[in-house]
């Protein structure tokens, strides 16, 4: 009768039907295959639990140190042509026309103007013991020193990443008419400075001689990410722009002492590069100063520039001149010497009229001259590091760059400058190399847990093709085919398969969750740049990691249920 069912339908429902009986039921050899089907359970167990986590934790990882490292810097990175890093850019012109036609761009999220400026922030004095060489405690005082990158920001700027991972205070005010003296620091920063919210931070900054410049702490992050953390110190643009002397600023100075009866005008420069035209009125020269005896009210304007000598790659275009203005007020009879009086120093004895310095007169017994001097706004404001970019798309980031550079590079911009664009693959190539190699760790070990799991199903189906020798020959005795039966011992496996992957999903998930909830295994941030082990998994990648496990381990056992079509059933059936 069993044999003229199989005979009329061959489908794999009677073999599927057949192979679960066998397997829940108990029968003979259940000593022998019990420990052996169970082995291979929990292999197949493993191995999706070892492959769960690995690709969980290796696509987590590098999501989440690829967005952190994005925070601090963006996608792209546009800033003059040259060798220099990011950190330390020659400066670029802040008006370009690709500037806006970059923030209407439908593949950008944002772009915003940044600069960087190194600084060595210094904590106040504290104090402390140390052990001596004979054991003892003696007091000493301390004061420690942390170097960073001030990076400067406007009102531009995206603070997303950062309120993100804002714990203490606020963020920076940047968009206030003064320049601000708000900075954000990272946590790292603050424990080991010993900073709070509102202390006031020392900096010191390297220029022509060294610059100190206080700063207030207004808020603190932690990212995690110990490698950027302890190193960026988020401020206002505007600081880092002057720290950086670009652009210059002018002023018209009067010298202490007199020239022949003549009072000496001289331009004052600050910023730039020390190469300088001067502009007094009749175009620019290398007159650097005028002298004058004022004989009625007048203003003089002083244009300032600085430039690159001929055969530099840059134009004096591109420079950003400063205007400064010294009126003067003649009351008295102009038309007498300017005989002024000299103090007991030698110089020339002023009548400030107010604490800036700027405003004074000189008197003689005939007339008096006052003096008014405006210096200009300077043109720092002008000039930034470059522009951070940061496109919609990740997965489209190498194409978004290439198609900038091709719009931008090997083109002079409207004030003379060649520009480069960069992607943060490249500015951070050692950290993406690093990330993309995981990738080459986790097929090493899905294949392994997957050649383990299959060596093990596969010995436990041979286990089960020796034990039901005896069935194997009954059953070719009533007529059934090799592969009928080999279908049945594949359902088995299928089962011994399955419900390992159950076991091993339930178990792989649990864990994944509770890592991900409770974030329960750390990590040391100094090596692996983040605090805790990473988690990010979707059930695609379940779905995916499960199918392609259960074809590879059925595929897998076609070769070993080959052995059934030795049996010889005459020897099988008589086989105890």
């Amino acid at each position: 009768m069993v044999s003229s069912s199989i005979k009329r339908n061959s489908s794999l429902a009677h073999e599927y039907f057949i192979a679960k009986k066998i397997f829940l039921k108990e029968t003979e050899g259940k000593k022998v295959s019990r420990p052996i089907v169970r082995i291979s359970m929990i292999s197949i167990a493993l191995a999706i639990v070892v492959n769960l986590l690995t690709i969980a934790v290796v696509i987590g990882f590098q999501k989440e140190v690829r967005e952190k490292i994005t925070g601090f810097s963006s996608h792209s990175y546009i800033m003059i042509n040259g060798e220099g890093s990011i950190y330390e850019s020659e400066p670029i012109r802040k008006d370009q026309a690709f500037y806006e036609s970059l923030k209407s761009n439908p593949n950008i999220d944002f772009v915003h103007p940044v600069a960087f400026k190194p600084v060595l922030l210094q904590s106040e004095k504290r104090k402390g013991t140390i052990k001596t060489a004979a054991g003892k405690d003696s007091a000493v005082v301390r004061q420690d020193v942390q170097g960073a990158v001030l990076k400067g920001v406007d009102s531009t700027f995206d603070w997303r990443f950062f309120k993100e991972y804002l714990i203490k205070g606020k963020l920076p005010m940047v968009n206030t008419e003064q320049i601000s003296n708000e900075i954000l620091i990272s946590q790292k920063l603050a424990t080991d400075l010993d900073f709070k919210i509102g202390d006031s931070v020392r900096s010191y900054f390297a220029k022509n001689t060294s610059v100190m410049r206080y700063f207030t702490v207004a808020g603190i992050y932690h990212t995690g990410l110990a490698e950027f953390d302890k190193k960026m110190v988020v401020g206002d643009l505007r600081q880092v722009q002057l720290l950086n002397d670009w652009g210059i600023q002018a002023s018209i100075e009067v010298l202490d002492t007199l020239s022949n009866g003549y009072v000496a005008l001289k331009a004052n420069v600050q910023g730039g590069n020390g190469v300088y035209d001067y502009d007094w009125g009749k175009g620019y020269g290398s007159v650097h100063g005028i002298k004058i005896c004022p004989s009625f009210d007048t203003t003089f304007r002083l244009i300032v520039r600085d430039y690159m000598p001929i055969g530099s790659y840059q134009t004096k275009q591109k420079i950003q001149p400063d205007t400064a203005y010294i009126s003067i007020k003649v009351i008295g009879d102009g038309r007498t010497a300017c005989t002024f009086p000299m103090d007991d120093f030698g110089n020339l004895k002023r009548n400030f009229s107010d604490k800036s310095g700027l405003n004074f007169s000189l008197k003689t017994t005939e007339k008096e001259v006052f003096f008014k001097s405006k210096p200009g706004k300077g043109s720092a404001d002008k000039y930034i590091g470059g522009f951070e970019i940061n496109f919609k798309d990740w997965e489209k980031i190498d194409a978004d760059v290439a198609e900038l550079q091709e719009e931008l590079i090997f083109k002079n911009t409207e004030h003379g400058e060649l520009v480069q664009v960069t992607s943060i693959k490249e500015n951070q190539e050692e950290i993406f190399l690093w990330l993309d190699f995981l990738d080459i760790n986790v097929l090493i070990i899905l294949v392994l847990m997957v050649l383990i799991g299959i060596i093990n199903v596969g010995a436990a189906l041979l286990v089960l093709i020796l034990v039901k020798t005896q069935f194997i020959g009954m059953m070719k005795a009533m007529g059934s085919v090799n592969w009928q039966i080999r279908k049945i011992f594949l359902c088995q496996a299928f089962f011994i398969i399955g419900k390992g992957m159950i076991w091993g999903n339930v178990i792989g998930i649990g864990i994944c969750f509770l890592q991900a909830k409770f974030g329960i295994l750390s990590l040391n941030p100094e090596v692996y740049y983040l605090d805790k082990v990473p988690i990010d998994i979707t059930w695609w990648h379940i779905l995916l990691l499960n199918i392609a496990t259960l074809i590879i381990c059925l595929v897998a056992m076609v070769g070993p249920s080959a052995l059934i079509s030795r049996v010889n059933p005459t020897k099988a059936i008589k086989f105890q």
